[in-house]
């Protein structure tokens, strides 16, 4: 699937093809997320953190982010993550603690080449260990991407229709 996706512009009298790495709503579509979701976010820098996707994020929520010392059940986990942050399992498995059963975690990580650029291997080796599934990755802007992480047990007990 292309990164490329096309967008009404009115104004200018016809659809733009544009960048979905560069397009804040767009990334805020494929996250999923929608009206009056509350979400945590978890490793937020204002010195690297995208301020452009946080804000669209907000904007289609209708809601501020919840930090770390919230006590409310949360939709949605956004999880900003470095090489060098820490122990990944660990935030995994802390961010799943607030999330509802069936919301995923979405784990922003710098592209490769930039500054704490953090190897897919390393995702995929800590999302089976937190008990999650990873379902997807893209680029959500210019220097980060999103990796969708889901709880394995979700959805397992849903009956099969006949």
């Amino acid at each position: 699937m292309s990164n490329y996706e096309l967008h009404l512009a009115p104004k200018l009298g016809g659809l733009l093809l544009m960048n979905s790495a560069l397009a804040p709503d767009a990334t805020v579509e494929r996250l999923g997320i929608k009206a009056d979701q509350l979400i945590l976010e978890v490793g937020f820098d204002q010195s690297d953190c995208d301020q452009t996707i946080r804000a669209a994020i907000n904007a289609k929520s209708g809601n501020q982010f919840l930090d770390a010392t919230a006590q409310e059940v949360v939709d949605a986990v956004i999880l900003w993550w470095r090489d060098g942050d820490g122990d990944l399992v660990d935030e995994l498995v802390d961010a799943l603690t607030y999330l509802s059963e069936d919301g995923p975690i979405w784990l922003f990580t710098p592209k490769v080449g930039r500054a704490g650029y953090v190897e897919a291997s390393d995702i995929q080796d800590a999302a089976p260990t937190a008990g999650l599934s990873q379902t997807t990755s893209f680029p959500a802007c210019a220097d980060w991407s999103a990796t969708r992480l889901v709880a394995r047990h979700a959805g397992s007990n849903k009956k099969k229709s006949k």
